[in-house]
Parts: C-alpha cells; structure tokens; sequence
C-alpha cells in the first residue's frame, strides 16, 4: 500500500481520492433527501460506518483511520472559548452550555454501551490549551515569575505521568484457555478477543451466554456455593467463563473481568480497578492542585487587588481587551472543569474511607443492602469497612501484593 491506499472494513483496496465515490447508501440517502421521502431502515447506521471508514490521513505503511470522537474537541473547544471572549453574554451562553452538551453525549454513549475517546481527547486537548494561553497571554503580561511557570508545569507533568499509569491495566482477569477450548469442545459459545491490555477490548459471544448488563454488572452469571477462607462467595462470570474473585466485577464496555472493579471512566477511557485505583486519585489529586494553582495565578494578574474567589465574580476590566477576556473565560472552562472533577475526587476519598467501590455502591442501592451517609454522598455496604485507619490502609497496599489466586487456579 502506497501511503494514501487503504483496506476498507469490507475487505477492499481503495485510496483516499475515492473517499467521495461508490457509496450507494449516500447517493440513495441524496436521492431521497431531495425528492422528500423518508430513508429506509438503518441507512444513517450504513453511511455514518462508511463516512467513519473513509475518514484518513496519508501515512507510511497506509492511510490510517481517524476516530471522529477525536475531531470536535480540538475544532470546537478553541472556537467556542474564543466566541465567548467576544461579549460577556456570549460567555455565558457558551459556559453554560458546554456542560450539557458534554452531559448529553456522556448519557447517549452510556445508553448505547459505546466506548469513545471523546472526553479522553476533551481533557488532554483542555489542558494543553489552557496551558498555551497561559503561556501566552498571563506570562507576557510581567506578574508570573519563572519559579510559578515552572511549578505550574511540573504539576501538569506530574499529573499526566500519573494518567499515563492510570491508562494501563487496571487488573483484568485472564481468560482461561481451558474454558475456551472446553466451550469450543461442548458446542457452548466461543468468543473472540481483540484488544491489548491498554483497555481497547471488546468481547463478541453468541448463544444463550449473551446476558444483560445493569450498572456495569453483567447478568446472567450464577452463584457458586464455593467460598474463600474469609467467607465472601465468589461469582461466576459467563461472558469470560471464569471464577471471579471478590469484589470483581465484569465490565460492559471492556468487555473484561477487574479484579476489586471500581467502576468504568470515560475521562481515561479504561476500567478503574484494583491495579490503576491510586494512579487514578493520584492524577485527579495532581489535577486539582494544578487547575487551582493556574487559575489562582491568572486571576492575581488579570483581576489585581482582589481575592481570586471575589475576582472570579467581580472582575471589572476583564472584558476590556481581547487578551483579558480571553484570558477571564479560559478561568471560567477552568473553574467549571475543576468542579467537577473535585467532585468526582471528593467521593472517591469517602468510598475510600469506607472501603467501598462504586460499582458496589450502585449494586447497594439496586438491591437496597446499603446505607446513606453524609447527605448520600457515600453508600455504606458495612461488608469490607474495618474503619477508617484501616481502609486507607488496605487501599494504599492495592496491587502490592500478587492476587491469591488466578482465574485459571481457580477454575
């Protein structure tokens, strides 16, 4: 293959001139579109996975496909910021409705159980953004010293080799090949498995094992009578056909087994679980400290005189010149990211502190077996809380330790 040829998903050499030729589903979807009648049945499905497939950039060894998630943050965000520096209303026509948007399209691709890299690529491509508008437009204007600039970007450093860890694996479970060859052996559903321990996975299965999934709990699994030394039963999971530890949990979206499962982030594209859980606090800890420090500092300069939560509501002048007003809204997107966030972080510590994991939590208040606290900010299951000294204890010494047993041992 030449750098600008490719293999379609249908199997077919084509090359990226072409990209507009031989779509029938779209010639047909024109047709209709201007004589006013109606699509038939599953024609956007057809050309939006044609449209998907075409979109490519030349490379060496081919043209490489280009995941759509990935384009509307970094075309839409600095446009939108840079609309919103124009007038006061326009920014807050623009900062109110970023969040809905975004809690939109979090609920659509819950709904549908769909993995994507959009908010992996909204959060990356905010940081470097914010980070280049500091650089350009607070630093010149002389109240940021050099020892500041480089503390705020230490902890961007920091904070991004801690979501690097956090994107590795969070403790998946092996599947057995004993299992694959008994079910291929017995006529009982075979899988196939494609991905790499990054958290790219996807599981197909067919047959009478394709269960439900609830609140990232796949149905369909049966109790076993088999307990461990502590008493806590163990599960059997159907979709990897295996024995799951306690407190492991299949994921709907990985399509994987997480040993100590927490619950699955679209913000890191991965599962959080027994192997990744202190990576994760680690970088929404970094994060905070960071989001805050750099919003303190474009405040002391922007708005002088003033304290940066009163200058964060009163800040007259900020509209006065581009760069100030771009600068101010820049702290808004900042300040509505970092809430959100300091939310997430702030029950992750209370689950922490009552050792209780997300997914546990959901499950709790599913079956009613849990308890409100603290506002309904925490669910108590009360099974794993052995106070508080010991639950940070137990969660600092995650992933030290080798796993009892494995999957394999255990079937």
């Amino acid at each position: 293959l030449c750098c600008c040829e490719y293999v379609d998903r249908r199997g077919e050499r084509n090359h990226l001139v072409a990209c507009c030729c031989d779509c029938e589903d779209l010639d047909e979807g024109c047709e209709r579109w201007l004589t006013c009648k109606s699509l038939p049945p599953g024609a956007l499905e057809r050309i939006a996975d044609t449209v998907a497939d075409r979109v490519r950039v030349p490379w060496f060894s081919g043209a490489v496909k280009v995941n759509l998630s990935l384009v509307p943050p970094l075309v839409l965000l600095p446009v939108l910021l840079h609309v919103a520096a124009l007038h006061f209303l326009l920014g807050l026509v623009v900062l109110t409705s970023l969040p809905v948007v975004v809690l939109w399209y979090y609920y659509l691709t819950h709904r549908r159980k769909e993995r994507t890299l959009f908010f992996l690529s909204l959060g990356l491509f905010s940081l470097g953004y914010m980070y280049y508008v500091f650089l350009q437009e607070v630093v010149p204007r002389g109240r940021v010293g050099y020892s500041q600039v480089v503390a705020l970007t230490c902890g961007l450093i920091l904070m991004l080799a801690a979501l690097s860890r956090a994107k590795k694996d969070p403790g998946y479970l092996p599947i057995p090949a004993s299992d694959k060859k008994s079910s291929l052996g017995q006529g009982l559903p075979n899988k196939s498995v494609r991905g790499s321990s990054n958290g790219l996975h996807g599981i197909t299965t067919s047959g009478a094992a394709s269960g439900r999934a609830v609140n990232g709990e796949a149905k369909g699994y049966s109790r076993m009578l088999a307990e461990e030394p502590e008493g806590v039963k163990k599960d059997w999971c159907t979709k990897c056909q295996l024995v799951r530890p306690a407190r492991a949990g299949h994921c709907r979206l990985c399509g994987r087994c997480v040993r100590r499962l927490d619950h699955h982030c679209v913000w890191i594209n991965s599962c959080v679980g027994e192997q990744n859980h202190q990576a994760f606090i680690l970088a929404l800890s970094f994060f905070m400290l960071t989001s805050v420090y750099g919003i303190t500092l474009t405040l002391h300069t922007i708005c002088r005189d003033r304290t940066p939560f009163v200058a964060l509501f009163y800040c007259p002048g900020a509209y006065s010149d581009y760069s100030s007003a771009l600068s101010f809204t820049c702290v808004w997107y900042c300040a509505i990211v970092t809430a959100g966030m300091g939310y997430i972080l702030l029950i992750q510590l209370l689950n922490i502190s009552y050792n209780v994991t997300e997914r546990e939590a959901r499950l709790a208040l599913r079956d009613n077996t849990g308890r409100r606290l603290l506002g309904g900010l925490v669910i108590d299951t009360g099974q794993y809380n052995r106070g508080f000294l010991c639950n940070w204890g137990h969660f600092l010494s995650l992933g030290s330790s080798p796993p009892q047993h494995s999957a394999e041992d255990i079937v």
